[in-house]
């Protein structure tokens, strides 16, 4: 009679004392080493993701700032470089300005067109450039790029990121047009 009353000693009754109902301790623990379990998968994944976002970043703005260097020489008329802010570590940032005296340093006199901040810690750029005596990017009245020796020898090669497993290459052809790509996923990226 009493477990039609609604006594609370009936087995597998949920009720608790002032009618309240909850979870026990046993359920909570069994919640939250499913979710611990869940975010701990998560989390390296996510780790890659934001790694993955650094570096198409920093490529993309790099390109961007390679691009414009070739415009405003085009649109000026004149040499035009791209060189790291630090004179010689990409990830400390980079200047676009017209080397007027072809000293790859900007001067009192000389025009800055573009500064931009230095790189995400853990981004490293190294480039591999026809000429080695300077990190620089030059670039001619005729949109082609050029060494600081000589006008008519062309300053390719590539610029190579990283950070952690994550990769990108931006490479400047002859003609001085400049693409990036994936050394990991494309072929034609060496």
């Amino acid at each position: 009679m009493d477990a039609i009353a609604g006594d609370s000693r009936v087995a597998g009754s949920r009720r608790h004392r002032g009618g309240r109902g909850g979870y026990t301790l046993v359920e909570l623990m069994i919640a939250l080493t499913i979710l611990a379990i869940i975010l701990g998968l998560a989390v390296p994944s996510f780790a890659e993701l934001i790694e993955r976002q650094k570096i198409s970043a920093i490529t993309a703005d790099l390109v961007a700032a390679i691009r414009l260097t070739r415009a405003e020489a085009i649109r000026r008329g004149q040499r035009v470089d791209l060189v790291p802010v630090d004179g010689t570590d990409w990830g400390s940032g980079w200047m676009i300005f017209i080397d007027g005296n072809d000293n790859r340093r900007v001067d009192a006199d000389e025009v800055i067109i573009l500064v931009h901040d230095a790189a995400a810690r853990g981004i490293a750029i190294n480039s591999a450039m026809t000429d080695r005596s300077a990190t620089y990017i030059a670039y001619a009245a005729s949109g082609r790029t050029r060494t600081n020796a000589n006008s008519q020898t062309p300053q390719l090669g590539h610029l190579s990121l990283s950070l952690g497993a994550q990769q990108r290459r931006i490479i400047i052809n002859f003609l001085g047009r400049v693409r990036a790509c994936n050394p990991l996923v494309e072929a034609a990226c060496g």
